[in-house]
């Protein structure tokens, strides 16, 4: 098993942190593990991706421009990332702020409005969790105890607090996300 992933979005969004909790999850589900953040030196609000590898086997190379599965936060990400899918791979993406949605009919396309949920909790910083349990629900490759662990080594103690609403907002996502019919 190897899993290629994509998170893609802007800065501020929780793109790398989603990536380095997956990546955390992984090694402690024994995975070999490769995360490879990318972003400009504007940092907040610009454009943020990272490529997040998981496999049972030993890998040959961080650098990859074809991905099982897309988690995309914004329009510029979609355009950018949406035709380096594999075929028969999977895009998830968050609603909010998408004004042309994914084209491809060779992919399983899954929408979860994670902004809207997260504001609708008033708690907007988890927004990325709620993306993350979306897809732990359609890619369950990580197990939900792992994710928290993840959660633990990758936040600051002085933030261990909000531990409890970022697995209330993984949740939340498995709840929320589907599939969009293709036609």
């Amino acid at each position: 098993m190897t899993e290629e992933i994509i998170i893609a979005g802007f800065g501020g969004q929780g793109v790398l942190s989603m990536g380095k909790i997956m990546a955390y999850s992984g090694v402690m589900q024994d995975m070999e593990v490769s995360w490879m953040p990318s972003y400009g030196p504007e940092m907040r609000g610009g454009t943020a991706n990272v490529i997040v590898i998981l496999s049972e086997n030993r890998i040959s190379s961080p650098i990859i421009r074809e991905f099982d599965t897309a988690i995309i936060l914004n329009q510029q990400s979609l355009d950018k990332f949406e035709n380096d899918i594999k075929p028969g791979g999977t895009l998830i993406y968050d609603g909010n702020g998408i004004t042309r949605h994914p084209e491809r009919k060779d992919i399983t396309v899954y929408r979860i409005d994670a902004m809207d949920e997260a504001t609708s909790m008033e708690m907007s910083k988890v927004f990325n969790m709620v993306v993350l349990g979306g897809y732990l629900k359609v890619k369950p490759i990580l197990k939900l105890d792992n994710v928290v662990e993840g959660l633990k080594k990758s936040l600051p103690e002085r933030y261990h607090k909000l531990i409890p609403a970022n697995e209330k907002a993984l949740h939340r996502g498995m709840e929320i996300i589907s599939e969009v019919e293709q036609n």
